[in-house]
C-alpha cells in the first residue's frame, strides 16, 4: 500500500512493520502532525504536580514543549511553549510557581492560560519605536491545548475534536487505571534516560509482552514474571491502548522453563536482602504485574508495589527520551513507603528490570542500515487484534501499529 510518504506497507497487514518506519525523517515528521499533534490524548504530568493555584509545569507533547499549569481560581490549562515574538522557549525549568509567565529574551508576559499580557517597550522609548498601532495583542496569544484530568493524570490535546478521555480510553483501560490510581498519590522521585532508537520501539517493548521472561533474567530467576503464571492481554477496542497483567501468586511449574536452556534462567542468582521482594497485595486481586499503556506514548505501571509513570518523547528520528515519575499514596505508612523505595529499584534507568530495556532498542536502531525493503514480524497469538488470555502473543503491538496505520494514512 501506498500513501503521500511513499511508504510501502507489506501485504501481510499487522503481522509485518516495515522497517523504514524507524529510520525515516519524513515519517518522523510526519508522526507529529498527524499523530501527536492529531486527534489523541498525549499525558502532559499528574495533578499531583499541581497543588496549588499558580503551580505550572514544563512538559512535551511529542517533542513539541508545551506548559501545563493551574490557573489562579483552580483549573486546568495548556499551552505551547514558545514564545509568540521570536521563539524562545517561555519557561525554561521543570516546574515553578507564579502569577505571569515571563520570556527572558525579551521579557513579553503571559498568563496562565497562555494569554499575552504585556510586551516590553509596546509603545517604544521616548516616544520612539515600539509596536505600530496595528499590533494586536489578542493575535498572539500562545497556542493552547484541550486539556482534560482523568483519576488524577492530565491529558492534552492540540485536536478539538479528539473524543473525552474516558471515551479515547474504553472501559476496561479506564478501569485498570482508577485501579491504580484508587487515591490521591504523591510523587516520590523522578528520573530520565536517553534511549538510542525511535520511540516505536521503545512503545512496542511496552506492548510486547513475552520478552518479559527471555530478556529479563530478574524477572524468571525470582519468579517475578513467567509465562507459565496466570494472566492475560487487554486491548481496547481501538487496538491503540493494552493492559498486560500477571499474578505471581498462582504460578506453577512448567516444563517450558525447566527444560529450555533460556538465556534469562539463572538459578544461581541470589539476593542480599529479599526484602526487596517482599509484596503486600495492597489492590485485593493478586496481580502483582500490570502494564498499561495509553496510544500513543504514555505507560502506568504496578510492578509489586512500585507504581509510576512513563511519558515517552521522541528526541529525533533515532532517539528517545524516557522519563519516569515514581509514586506513592498520600495515607502510604512508613513501612509501605520504604517498601515502595526499595522496589523503584526494579525499574528505571539502571532498574534490575529495566536496565535491559534501555539497550535492546538500540540493538534493533543500530540494525536498521539496509533493511529498506525489509520488515519485522509480529504473528506471535496470531494475526488478529483483541484480548487474550495469554501473554505469549503480539495481539497489543498489533493494535498499536492498527491505530498508528489509521492516523498516518498508511
Amino acid at each position: 500500500m501506498r500513501n503521500a510518504l511513499d511508504l510501502a506497507w507489506p501485504r501481510e497487514g499487522l503481522i509485518r512493520v516495515p522497517y523504514p518506519v524507524y529510520s525515516r525523517a519524513d515519517v518522523y515528521e510526519e508522526e507529529r502532525a498527524r499523530i501527536f499533534m492529531g486527534p489523541v490524548w498525549n499525558f502532559l504530568c499528574l495533578e499531583a504536580e499541581l497543588p496549588d493555584p499558580g503551580d505550572w509545569r514544563a512538559s512535551f507533547v511529542g517533542d513539541v514543549p508545551v506548559v501545563v499549569a493551574r490557573d489562579l481560581e483552580g483549573g486546568l490549562a495548556a499551552f505551547e511553549n514558545r514564545c509568540a515574538h521570536r521563539g524562545a522557549l517561555v519557561c525554561l525549568k521543570r516546574s515553578g510557581h507564579s502569577r505571569e509567565l515571563s520570556c527572558v529574551y525579551h521579557n513579553w508576559t503571559y498568563d496562565l492560560h497562555g494569554t499575552l499580557t504585556g510586551v516590553t517597550f509596546e509603545r517604544g522609548v521616548a516616544r520612539k519605536g515600539g509596536m505600530p498601532p496595528e499590533f494586536k495583542r489578542a493575535e498572539h496569544n500562545l497556542r493552547r491545548l484541550k486539556v482534560e484530568s482523568f483519576a488524577g493524570i492530565v491529558f492534552g490535546s492540540f485536536a478539538e475534536e479528539t473524543p473525552p478521555v474516558e471515551r479515547y480510553l474504553g472501559p476496561e483501560i479506564a478501569a485498570r487505571i482508577r485501579r491504580v490510581m484508587r487515591k490521591p498519590v504523591k510523587v516520590l522521585g523522578y528520573s530520565s534516560q536517553i534511549l538510542p532508537n525511535n520511540w516505536k520501539v521503545y512503545v512496542e517493548n511496552n506492548k510486547d509482552s513475552y520478552h518479559a521472561s527471555l530478556l529479563h533474567a530478574f524477572f524468571t530467576t525470582f519468579r517475578m514474571n513467567r509465562l507459565s503464571q496466570q494472566g492475560g492481554i487487554i486491548v481496547d477496542e481501538s487496538g491503540g491502548h493494552h493492559v498486560s497483567y500477571s499474578m505471581r501468586a498462582t504460578d506453577r511449574p512448567s516444563a517450558d522453563y525447566d527444560a529450555a536452556q533460556l538465556r534469562a534462567k539463572r538459578e544461581d542468582y541470589r539476593l542480599a536482602d529479599p526484602s526487596m521482594l517482599e509484596g503486600v497485595d495492597e489492590f485485593g486481586d493478586g496481580i502483582t504485574l500490570q502494564i498499561l499503556t495509553v496510544f500513543p506514548a504514555f505507560v502506568v505501571q504496578q510492578i509489586q508495589n512500585s507504581l509510576a509513570v512513563r511519558q515517552i518523547l521522541p528526541r529525533g528520528v533515532g532517539e528517545t527520551e524516557l522519563l519516569w515519575t515514581y509514586l506513592g499514596y498520600e495515607d502510604d505508612d512508613e513501612a509501605m513507603l520504604r517498601r515502595r523505595q526499595k522496589q523503584a529499584n526494579l525499574v528505571g534507568p539502571g532498574g534490575y528490570i529495566s536496565m535491559e530495556d534501555g539497550a535492546v532498542g538500540g540493538f534493533i536502531q543500530r540494525a536498521l542500515p539496509g533493511a529498506e525493503e525489509d520488515s519485522s514480524i509480529v504473528q506471535m497469538g496470531g494475526g488478529e487484534v483483541g484480548s487474550q488470555d495469554t501473554r505469549a502473543t503480539e495481539t497489543a503491538v498489533r493494535g498499536f501499529w492498527q491505530v498508528y496505520r489509521r492516523l498516518m494514512g498508511i
